[in-house]
């Protein structure tokens, strides 16, 4: 209902009902149809260092082959030749992916693989002179048959990959092109589909607006609402082990960052520093306490970073994380997650259920009506959505209405809009590392916000998403993950 001191056009949480400005010739978007984007599917267990990098072209380069074991043709081919183009080309080496197109040719998969076995593709196949296809039919393979091609672009997206397979005598058995579209998610050139795996549930929605109208209408919370859609979907048997794994994935990398010292992999040798920072932590807290005094103010803050911090170091390392939205900005909902159980007080149930929950339907927002590719709307998709996310799902968790969440959501995603995607040297190190620490941090302080205000505001969160979508349109290729402006030419490589 619109209130009398609030100009027509305006609800009481932002412009309009849809939360978006009316399309014009330069804001003009496809319709917003209702679905449910799983949990599951949105945050999945892969490896480093990049979900559009790296996991994408691994399930891309199977997928590839797959319908050539179908169709008993595997056997027949003779040769496989993979095109990178645009930005999977541009960062190509420091994203790891050629490393992950070999692996997926050979069968891997991103939730299963080894990720230290993936780092040794590209010396394995060069020693060995070949590669076994989907791990059961060997072929040639030289360095020639994956190209580069960072200045070509397709259409559709900016992260492609054409793959051929021929045989004995040259003729084409199988030609595509496919794009890996930010998160791990990859679609064929010529579906329709939009690699979004949005599905029937009982209770689909659009966007926030009608998220918000479900939950009044079904007076629950956002994680209420969207633990149906999960039910309905896999089971609640499946739905409960598939959160449980992904949050327990999420903390296991928090721990492994937190206990491994060493330099990262890159001409760069970044120096790993979350094992150091939560040393000197402790020793802070050994004080304190043996002084009969309490964490002080600064602790809870910096451990927060350093969880951060933990998990894109594994991330850059080519190590186990759980695209949260994605691989580049994995260390946000998990620190800030960590960081509400340790001095939260949350319990591990609420993170797996709840926590997570809010966070997806979050993220499908994101991923439906804007974009959480680096290489398509810059960092503002990556860190800007998951610091989104992180900042509701902490809200949720500490006892926020589906409006203060609503809320949070916006806050933590309008000071990251404009945010750049520059890596320097193609890896996800400098400043991806550090941007999920300050990311984290934004996302405690719009929780904050929120919970001190009653839900109300101006900017609505579907306001907020399509203005992403529009900076992302704008802004030039050079910040969207090519390694061609900001600080990646501005850090001279020694």
């Amino acid at each position: 209902m619109t209130r009398p001191d609030v100009p027509e056009g305006f609800t009481a949480t932002g412009p309009r009902a849809s939360g978006a400005p009316a399309p014009t010739a330069t804001t003009e978007r496809a319709p917003r149809t209702a679905g449910h984007v799983s949990a599951l599917d949105l945050f999945s267990i892969g490896i480093g260092p990049s979900s559009s990098h790296t996991v994408g072209p691994m399930r891309a380069a199977r997928l590839f082959l797959e319908p050539l074991r179908a169709s008993g043709r595997l056997g027949d081919v003779h040769r496989v030749r993979v095109v990178l183009h645009g930005s999977l080309a541009a960062t190509g080496a420091g994203h790891g992916t050629p490393a992950a197109v070999l692996a997926g040719l050979a069968g891997l998969e991103p939730e299963t693989c080894d990720p230290a076995v993936v780092g040794r593709m590209p010396e394995a196949v060069e020693r060995g002179g070949g590669l076994r296809l989907l791990g059961v039919h060997q072929v040639a393979f030289a360095a020639a048959d994956l190209r580069m091609a960072p200045l070509t672009r397709l259409p559709r997206h900016p992260n492609a990959m054409t793959l051929e397979a021929t045989d004995a005598a040259g003729d084409v058995l199988a030609a595509d092109t496919w794009f890996s579209v930010g998160g791990g998610f990859v679609v064929r050139d010529g579906d329709d589909e939009t690699a979004v795996p949005s599905v029937e549930a009982p209770y689909g929605f659009a966007d926030a607006a009608d998220l918000l109208r479900l939950c009044d209408s079904e007076g629950v919370g956002i994680a209420d609402l969207a633990w149906r859609n999960e039910v309905a979907v896999h089971g609640e048997a499946a739905a409960r082990a598939g959160l449980e794994a992904r949050w327990d994935a999420m903390a296991a990398c928090v721990e492994a960052g937190l206990g491994t010292e060493g330099d990262l992999p890159g001409w760069m040798r970044v120096k790993r520093r979350a094992a150091g920072v939560a040393r000197r932590l402790h020793e802070r807290e050994a004080v304190l306490h043996a002084a009969g005094a309490g964490l002080g103010p600064d602790l809870p803050a910096q451990w927060l970073q350093a969880y951060a911090m933990a998990v894109n170091e594994e991330n850059a390392a080519g190590g186990r994380v759980v695209t949260a939205p994605t691989n580049g900005a994995a260390g946000i909902l998990p620190a800030v997650g960590v960081y509400a159980s340790r001095f939260h007080g949350v319990g591990r149930d609420a993170l797996a259920r709840d926590y997570l929950l809010t966070a997806a339907a979050i993220g499908s927002l994101y991923k439906r009506n804007a974009s959480i590719s680096g290489a398509e709307a810059g960092c503002q998709g990556e860190v800007g959505s998951a610091s989104s996310m992180a900042a509701g799902a902490l809200t949720a968790v500490l006892g926020g209405t589906p409006r203060q969440v609503e809320n949070a959501a916006e806050i933590a995603m309008e000071h990251h809009l404009g945010l750049t995607c520059d890596p320097v040297g193609g890896f996800v190190q400098v400043p991806c590392i550090e941007r999920n620490a300050i990311a984290a941090g934004t996302a405690v302080a719009a929780t904050r916000m929120a919970l001190l205000g009653d839900g109300e505001h101006v900017v609505s969160l579907d306001t907020v998403i399509e203005t992403m979508r529009q900076t992302g349109r704008d802004m030039s290729s050079n910040y969207k993950e090519t390694s061609q402006g900001g600080l990646a030419v501005n850090v001279v490589e020694c």
